[in-house]
C-alpha cells in the first residue's frame, strides 16, 4: 500500500521540485540541476606560487621598440611559450563549478553556439596575445545555445577538467562539459 501511495505523490512533487528548481533559477536548458557548483574566480584556476611575469626578465627595455623588431618578436615567441605552459590546479579536475567569463567562439551552427573558449576579461583572444594557457577554459555544450556570440559575457556551470589543448586562438589548460550558460545581464 505505501509503494501505491509513493507513486501517486511522486508525480506532485516533481512537479513541485522543478517548480523549486524554477523558482530559484536552478534550472539548466530544461533539466533540474542535481548538484551543487562551487562558483570560482579566474584566480582560483592559477596556482598560488605561479607569476606570470617571473621568467619575462624586464621587458621595460623593449618598450620604445615596435612590436616587429626581432627582439619583441622574441619575446613574445618566449612569453607565449610560458604562458601555452602555464601551470594549472589538478584538484579541480571533476570539480563541478561555476565560472564566469567572455565567448570567444569555435563552433557555430545554424542551430546555435556549440564550442568556444572562456575567457576572463573582453577582447582576450582577439588580441595578441591570448591570455595563459590557465586562464583559458574549452567548454562544449551539451546542446547549442542560441543567441550567444563572442565576447557575451556569461556564466557557465559544468564539470571542469584539467586538459589542454589549442586551437587557431588560444591554448587551454582546462575544459569543461557544460551543463548551463546563462548570459549576465546588467542590472
Amino acid at each position: 500500500m505505501k509503494s501505491e501511495r509513493n507513486a501517486i505523490i511522486a508525480p506532485g512533487r516533481r512537479r513541485w521540485c522543478l517548480a523549486m528548481a524554477a523558482a530559484t533559477g536552478s534550472v539548466a536548458w530544461g533539466g533540474v540541476q542535481a548538484r551543487s557548483h562551487r562558483e570560482l574566480a579566474w584566480i582560483d584556476l592559477m596556482p598560488a606560487d605561479w607569476d606570470p611575469r617571473a621568467d619575462l626578465g624586464d621587458v621595460r627595455q623593449l618598450a620604445g621598440l615596435p612590436d616587429s623588431d626581432p627582439q619583441v618578436q622574441q619575446m613574445y615567441e618566449h612569453m607565449r611559450k610560458l604562458w601555452d605552459d602555464a601551470p594549472t590546479i589538478a584538484s579541480l579536475d571533476g570539480a563541478w563549478v561555476k565560472l564566469p567569463g567572455y565567448i570567444v567562439t569555435l563552433e557555430m551552427t545554424q542551430d546555435g553556439l556549440e564550442e568556444f573558449l572562456l575567457v576572463p576579461y573582453f577582447g582576450a583572444c582577439v588580441h595578441t596575445p591570448p591570455p595563459p594557457a590557465n586562464q583559458v577554459v574549452h567548454v562544449q555544450l551539451a546542446k547549442p545555445a542560441r543567441d550567444l556570440y563572442s565576447m557575451d559575457p556569461v556564466w557557465v556551470t559544468g564539470r571542469m577538467r584539467v586538459q589542454r589543448s589549442g586551437s587557431d586562438v588560444a591554448v587551454s589548460g582546462y575544459s569543461m562539459k557544460a551543463d548551463g550558460i546563462v548570459k549576465h545581464k546588467r542590472r
